[in-house]
């Protein structure tokens, strides 16, 4: 029996566990609360709390009988709670392995002034958070590399799907349409990193793999074509150099290039949702918009 275990089962994880599941896969799951245990068992998918540290009888099971992996966990300052000093070997917690999936971001890339990027691109992290990425990102790949085992690192864009999206944003009044000159952002609907991933999974594949769709694009577009099929008016233009944003959204915008998937399409795998509009679309007369 093929089993999935999702370190950070969150918003990502839980349509990455219902796609394995769908596949035959039996799926196990992380949660940092009982309180989100529920949601999880709701899909089939066996929680258990793991606040990142400590790892528990319940973990070390379900680690015993894994044989697909995805790290879905963000490393923090401490690094990947799974290369941390003094953890137990990879091997050793997951004797039974045969694949494991490390899910990124395509912060990694930087800045490139609005240039396509593709897996080969020389890093320059920007941010503390994609540093980090870097970092965790190039230990998978060495345990990969010194194992034998395939590690696919999935660096993701930009994620939305039912619940998570700008038909959303449009019916709660949170839609803005800030306006910086020439910046685009890739996105990907999240039943396509499902996809995507268990694709990398039942072939055995390692290496680094952009997870986005086909069609950059300005984030204002994507507001306006919410609107659109809702039939909203468009909400008005803000200046990105005046509008009110956190520090963590100010610095989205510090980075600004195309990402390619040119290397997962040829491949093989093919995207239910390449664009944002034909994705918009379906979740809107779906009503799954609304998660």
């Amino acid at each position: 029996m093929k089993h999935l275990l999702i370190l950070g089962a969150g918003f990502t994880g839980k349509a990455i566990g219902e796609t394995f599941r769908s596949a035959g896969y039996t799926v196990s799951g992380t949660t940092r609360s009982e309180e989100k245990a529920e949601s999880l068992r709701a899909l089939g998918i066996e929680p258990i709390v793991y606040d990142g540290n400590d790892l528990s009888d319940a973990l070390l099971a379900a680690m015993a009988r894994t044989t697909h992996v995805v790290q879905s966990i963000a490393p923090g300052r401490d690094g990947d709670p799974l290369f941390r000093a003094g953890s137990p070997a990879l091997s050793t917690l997951m004797p039974k392995l045969a694949w494991a999936g490390y899910l990124s971001t395509v912060g990694v890339y930087g800045d490139h002034e609005g240039a396509w990027v593709d897996e080969d691109t020389p890093l320059n992290p920007v941010s503390a958070r994609s540093i980090e990425r870097v970092e965790a990102e190039n230990h998978w790949l060495a345990y990969g590399q010194v194992s034998g085992l395939p590690v696919a690192v999935l660096r993701l864009s930009g994620i939305y799907g039912p619940g998570r999206n700008a038909l959303r944003n449009m019916e709660d009044g949170t839609a803005r349409r800030l306006i910086k000159k020439d910046q685009v952002f890739n996105r990907i609907r999240v039943e396509d990193i499902g996809g995507s991933a268990l694709f990398l999974a039942d072939r055995s594949l390692g290496g680094v793999w952009n997870i986005t769709d086909d069609e950059p694009g300005p984030p204002q577009d994507v507001v306006a074509e919410a609107a659109r099929l809702m039939g909203y008016p468009i909400p008005p233009d803000i200046p990105f150099e005046t509008a009110e944003l956190s520090t963590m959204a100010r610095s989205f915008y510090g980075e600004n290039k195309r990402v390619s998937n040119a290397k997962l399409r040829a491949a093989g795998f093919g995207f239910k949702y390449p664009n944002y509009r034909l994705s918009l679309a379906e979740l809107y007369s779906s009503g799954r918009w609304r998660g």
